[in-house]
């Protein structure tokens, strides 16, 4: 896979590998991928979503993508834990932002992100998506699940199974209710990991429940631990076409203060990267990582812990694509 990811500079002719660069120089990309404008020779694509029209309290998850593109430049190639390294199999490319031409209009902004991943799906190639807030989730399922509804793997302190919030049906709070409606997510092949915080309506992640997804609070993962909880996820989604969604508001705000509802009280990174690891062989079709909000936070840590999942999930994904494709 060398070839992909040798690139040449205008500037001194040579060949190199852009991510085996001195990582304070060159043009920020996500994990020092290369940049790529065409999909034809990309197995997965690293793509920023700069919109937060849907947060309901603090917006700021627009910057996430341009943040976490300058921390990713921390990451290396081999995962030291797992021996994975995810560019040894797969052509990987951040194919840039979406173009959102109607930001100020909620649900117009959608079709614009839903669009971009159509595009990126007819070209079977899988996404790998930072955002901007939790609703733009929901266009990319609408653009990779046109077969049949997906299984999920969610981590988050809250379900966002919510309902309409001031009139609105789509915002950061309803994405999976949305996309359970819609056909497109599978309830009953669905885990929601580290839930917790207060509420105002006893009966908030009723749909959830109602419609049969798998519902961690943190009470429980506290009690049982990572290792047991992930095991049954694994068991839940089974061998199905399988989403893992990252809200960073899933972890303590010790560790990401810069999101949009934090909640105390939650997972470590620590914990996180034991989960996501765990992932690996099960038929993974695309992830994100959201809600990473750099105005809450100016040391850019939680931008950094944004792009330190990004590069787990995408080393689960980039062992699901390999696989797909060897014989």
């Amino acid at each position: 896979m060398g070839h992909f990811y040798e690139r040449k500079s205008a500037l001194t002719g040579e060949v190199r590998v852009s991510r085996h660069e001195p990582r304070y120089m060159g043009v920020p990309t996500f994990l020092r991928a290369p940049y790529a404008e065409a999909l034809d020779e990309v197995d997965i694509g690293l793509i920023g979503v700069p919109f937060d029209g849907g947060v309901t309290n603090r917006p700021g998850a627009r910057h996430g993508p341009r943040e976490v593109r300058n921390q990713s430049s921390l990451m290396r190639d081999i995962n030291q834990a797992t021996g994975a390294n995810p560019f040894a199999g797969c052509r990987i490319a951040d194919l840039g932002d979406v173009a959102i031409n109607r930001p100020f209009h909620l649900e117009q902004a959608l079709d614009d992100i839903q669009e971009a991943f159509e595009r990126v799906s007819a070209a079977h190639v899988v996404p790998l998506a930072v955002g901007g807030d939790h609703s733009v989730t929901l266009p990319i399922f609408r653009a990779i699940a046109k077969t049949g509804p997906i299984g999920m793997v969610h981590f988050d302190a809250h379900c966002d199974t919510g309902d309409d919030y001031f009139g609105s049906k789509f915002h950061h709070g309803a994405p999976f209710r949305r996309a359970v409606e819609e056909g497109l997510l599978d309830p009953k092949r669905c885990v929601q990991i580290g839930i917790r915080g207060s509420l105002n309506n006893p009966d908030l992640w009723k749909f959830s429940h109602d419609s049969g997804m798998r519902v961690v609070y943190m009470e429980e993962f506290y009690d049982r631990g990572p290792r047991e909880v992930i095991a049954e996820a694994r068991e839940i989604v089974g061998d199905g076409p399988t989403y893992v969604t990252f809200d960073v508001d899933g972890l303590d705000p010790v560790y990401a203060p810069g999101t949009g509802t934090p909640e105390c009280g939650g997972m470590t990174v620590v914990e996180a990267q034991i989960m996501l690891r765990a992932l690996k062989g099960l038929n993974l079709i695309g992830g994100d990582v959201v809600e990473v909000a750099p105005p809450f936070d100016p040391t850019g840590n939680t931008a950094m812990v944004g792009a330190t999942l990004l590069y787990e999930v995408l080393c689960v994904v980039a062992d699901a694509v390999g696989g797909r494709k060897a014989p």
